[in-house]
């Protein structure tokens, strides 16, 4: 498939949404190698409604489809922050429905979370991944995200994070 068409905006999860939305989150996260994907986790992953609460889940529109959904956790208080300092935000849950992989909707998400963060005032973005995401780190390096070691961590056997930061400081 070839970049985005001009039919994909991003916006606000609706209400009506949030199933559609955790769908693709499950999907996309369902093709990854590894046995990350518990039904406790994949039940996280799916459950957008809740996210809504504590963080801003955006989702990318190709028509009336629901083609990607991001979590941008703006506050270091919420239940969705994972190592998350003051001052910064996070990218949490990163999905593109495996049918729309490789037209750059990923990216289009990941930049409306850092203008969202930057209009927030957060001075830094970070984020998490697991080593096999391979395609997602070559977006984040893209995007300007630097690996940050010292944040890795290990949130459940066999499921490393490897941590990603971006300086929003001009």
């Amino acid at each position: 498939m070839g970049p985005v068409s001009g039919e994909v905006e991003i916006g606000e999860v609706r209400p009506e949404e949030c199933e559609a939305a955790g769908e693709v989150v499950v999907a996309a996260y369902s093709t990854l190698p590894g046995g990350h994907l518990s039904p406790e986790y994949a039940a996280e992953l799916a459950d957008v409604r809740r996210r809504r609460s504590g963080a801003t889940v955006l989702v990318a529109r190709d028509g009336d489809a629901v083609v990607g959904c991001v979590t941008l956790v703006t506050d270091a208080s919420s239940p969705w922050a994972e190592l998350v300092e003051p001052g910064e935000s996070a990218i949490r849950m990163l999905a593109v429905a495996p049918g729309s992989q490789g037209r750059g909707v990923g990216r289009l998400l990941v930049e409306a979370c850092l203008e969202r963060a930057a209009a927030n005032g957060s001075g830094a973005v970070v984020l998490h991944s697991t080593p096999w995401m391979t395609v997602a780190h070559h977006l984040y390096e893209r995007t300007g995200f630097a690996r940050l070691p010292e944040r890795d961590f290990l949130p459940v056997p066999d499921v490393p994070l490897m941590a990603f930061h971006l300086s929003l400081s001009a």
